[in-house]
């Protein structure tokens, strides 16, 4: 599945030098695998009934150009390695600004935890399957 979240540079999003602050680009990158689970039938009601959620061990961000208020950016989404199972996953998501020059690359590894034994676990198959559907990285690597 390809996935693209666009959205708004808000004034709450800026640092004193009026660019984009760090934890912005990682909010808009959490907003944008929010929104691809969601499309993937993996909703808050699904993770709340299962008892299970996303967890993150890393997250990582490159920044190459500065956003400014007002802009418009795109977020991409992609499995860029993850176990057969979907229990163990790194993704992916590079922004880009409107002129589509790439402003950042953010790289989070995660797995998915029981939030009743606070221990991890794996999704049911049939929606690691959906998961597993997550347009893959041109360097997709499958973990052990």
């Amino acid at each position: 599945m390809n996935h693209t979240y666009t959205g708004k540079v808000m004034w709450s999003h800026l640092d004193a030098n009026m660019h984009m602050r760090h934890s912005a680009y990682a909010d808009f990158a959490a907003q944008a695998r929010l929104e691809i689970l969601e499309e993937m039938g993996l909703d808050m009601r699904v993770f709340q009934k299962l008892h299970i959620g996303p967890i993150l061990f890393r997250e990582e961000t490159t920044y190459l150009r500065e956003i400014g208020a007002n802009e418009t950016i795109t977020v991409t989404t992609e499995l860029s390695k993850a176990r057969k199972d979907g229990s163990r996953w790194s993704i992916r998501h590079e922004i880009f600004k409107k002129d589509g020059v790439k402003a950042a690359v953010i790289v989070v590894d995660g797995a998915w935890m029981d939030v009743l034994k606070r221990k991890l676990t794996a999704l049911p198959d049939e929606l690691a399957e959906h998961f597993m559907q997550i347009k893959r990285s041109a360097d997709f690597e499958e973990m052990e």
